[in-house]
């Protein structure tokens, strides 16, 4: 499943992922990979500063992340143009779900917050 949320002329898509080969349920550690993609669908350049990301678990841990720009990079994102990324995050748990916001500037140097969807974590192991 896909998940998209628009904000400020900036449209992000996230596919959530299980890996159950990276994962150790006996140990308790459930990996999930995240495919996002962010377009640009406004009239004007964008840069991608910080990401913050709040994490939660089925067990009521919860995780913050805050950092500079994405997997290294804090891109330009032209108009009508995307970029795409991915990560992966690990869990104690079969399910629990994450959503945040990234900071981005304008060519103006107008800040903007835009959301990244809330999206499930669900291990197929549960169905």
């Amino acid at each position: 499943m896909t998940y998209t949320e628009i904000s400020n002329d900036v449209k992000v898509s996230v596919k959530p992922v299980f890996i159950e080969n990276e994962s150790d349920i006996i140990s308790g550690k459930y990996v999930y990979a995240y495919f996002i993609t962010i377009e640009n669908i406004g009239p004007d350049p964008i840069k991608l500063l910080t990401r913050y990301w709040h994490i939660s678990d089925s067990t009521g841990d919860v995780y913050e992340i805050e950092g500079e720009g994405v997997i290294g990079r804090q891109p330009v994102i032209q108009p009508g143009k995307s970029h795409s990324y991915n990560s992966y995050c690990v869990l104690k748990s079969m399910s629990g779900s994450m959503k945040g916001y990234y900071l981005m500037q304008r060519d103006s140097g107008e800040r903007v917050k835009v959301t990244i969807p809330v999206f499930q974590l669900r291990s197929h192991l549960l169905n």
